[in-house]
């Protein structure tokens, strides 16, 4: 089987666009807005914003991440996964490409399963980025882990009511609904326990107790709400899905997400190479140049070494998607990147910062960032660990029991079977 990463010509224009577009335009606004990629927009940030997507509009590259039936272009993974490397250099890039997350998993949730009036109040407007969205699942008291998921939504006449906490429910502050998961069935199993409902962000009850800030955010600012639910009512019509099948809906909103995320690391962890790369032939300490140091070298090396092996990676994990169409077949692979994608982009960022001295660790440059955004990964969508469990079990699963109580690469019992066939080969030549 080949393997082939190139594309038509004619995308091949549209990347070159995006990546002079990006620098140019949208790497000023990560430098004059930087902690504001997900607030509201008002005043010359709303003109500015609006032309950048005007511009991107006409290029066909807005949303990209929609099927062709959902009214995107269905350029497929490997092309989105190459647009994607391009928006990962930049803050600001995915909202102004309309890829923004939580949003994007959120539009084609309600792409699939809202009503008519719920794409006309909430998914149009989503997919203009006229507003944002929050999705609304773990829990203070276990974070990702749904077996211990008590917020519940009981039935009430025609309405559900919801009560319980939700923990790191990301842009509740700005958002016009939340996708909530709580428990309807808790004497099913596990996998058709919850259900899936779209919450207006004004329905009476929703509390923000607080904003959590990330790593590199100000504390007094952050995107990460600890929610309570309290006798929140919201119709029968609010359910996304069938009842009991919060797991199928939400895997409507990965999909090809952690592919996503893949590459955006990998053009984060090439802008901190470039980064490092340009301070190694820059500084000079103790008469030489930081670029003839053999600890510099070895940073550098290693820096393009991970790149280069995880891009191959994320391409090839992005073409089997597109070949088989079958995200189950690819799982294995998805969730090995998924692993790397954290270890790749803090690995490169830890070194840049290093190269640099004190001047890495300070928000002059934006090392931290990169770094903070590594750390993130490890836990957005999933722990690393559960990942990784999942790589084991799809790699065993291919293999069998050794026969007998050696291994199958035991030399002295593979050396008996040898001199077995030898004297089989042996007879067949004297004959």
């Amino acid at each position: 089987m080949s393997f082939d990463f190139s594309v038509e010509p004619e995308f091949q224009e549209l990347l070159d666009w995006a990546r002079d577009f990006v620098v140019a335009n949208v790497h000023p606004l990560d430098v004059l807005w930087r902690h504001d990629n997900y607030a509201p927009l008002d005043g010359e940030r709303r003109a500015v914003v609006r032309h950048l997507k005007d511009q991107v509009r006409s290029k066909g590259l807005w949303a990209c991440h929609l099927g062709s039936d959902l009214g995107g272009q269905g350029y497929g993974q490997l092309k989105l996964a190459l647009l994607n490397e391009v928006l990962g250099t930049s803050i600001w890039a995915p909202r102004i490409f309309g890829t923004q997350a939580p949003d994007t998993g959120n539009a084609e949730i309600l792409a699939h399963y809202g009503t008519a009036d719920q794409k006309a109040e909430y998914l149009q407007p989503l997919l203009e980025g006229d507003i944002v969205s929050c999705f609304s699942m773990t829990e203070p008291q276990g974070g990702a882990d749904p077996g211990v998921f008590v917020t519940r939504a009981d039935r009430d006449g025609d309405d559900w009511v919801i009560n319980g906490q939700k923990f790191f429910s990301s842009n509740a502050r700005w958002a016009s609904f939340l996708i909530v998961m709580a428990v309807t069935d808790p004497d099913r199993p596990l996998r058709s326990r919850m259900s899936m409902f779209l919450v207006p962000a004004d329905t009476p009850g929703i509390v923000i107790d607080r904003n959590l800030s990330h790593l590199t955010e100000p504390e007094d600012d952050g995107s990460e709400a600890l929610i309570s639910y309290h006798d929140v009512r919201v119709p029968s019509t609010a359910m996304l899905g069938e009842r009991g099948d919060a797991f199928g809906v939400a895997q409507t909103r990965l999909g090809g997400g952690r592919v996503h995320h893949a590459m955006r690391s990998i053009g984060a962890a090439q802008r901190c190479l470039d980064m490092m790369a340009e301070r190694a032939v820059s500084r000079t300490t103790k008469g030489e140049l930081l670029a003839d140091k053999q600890a510099v070298q070895n940073m550098v090396a290693e820096s393009y070494l991970d790149i280069q092996q995880f891009r191959l990676f994320v391409l090839y994990t992005a073409w089997q998607i597109d070949r088989f169409n079958d995200y189950q077949r690819v799982r294995k692979d998805i969730a090995a990147i998924k692993v790397l994608t954290p270890r790749v982009l803090e690995g490169v960022a830890r070194r840049a910062i290093q190269v640099h001295g004190a001047l890495g660790t300070t928000f002059d440059l934006p090392l931290t960032q990169f770094l903070g955004n590594g750390m993130l990964l490890a836990l957005a969508d999933g722990p690393t660990e559960v990942h990784q469990t999942t790589v084991a079990r799809q790699v065993l699963r291919d293999y069998v029991p050794a026969q007998g109580m050696w291994p199958s690469e035991h030399v002295p019992t593979r050396r008996v079977e040898a001199e077995r066939w030898l004297k089989e080969q042996l007879a067949v030549v004297q004959v």
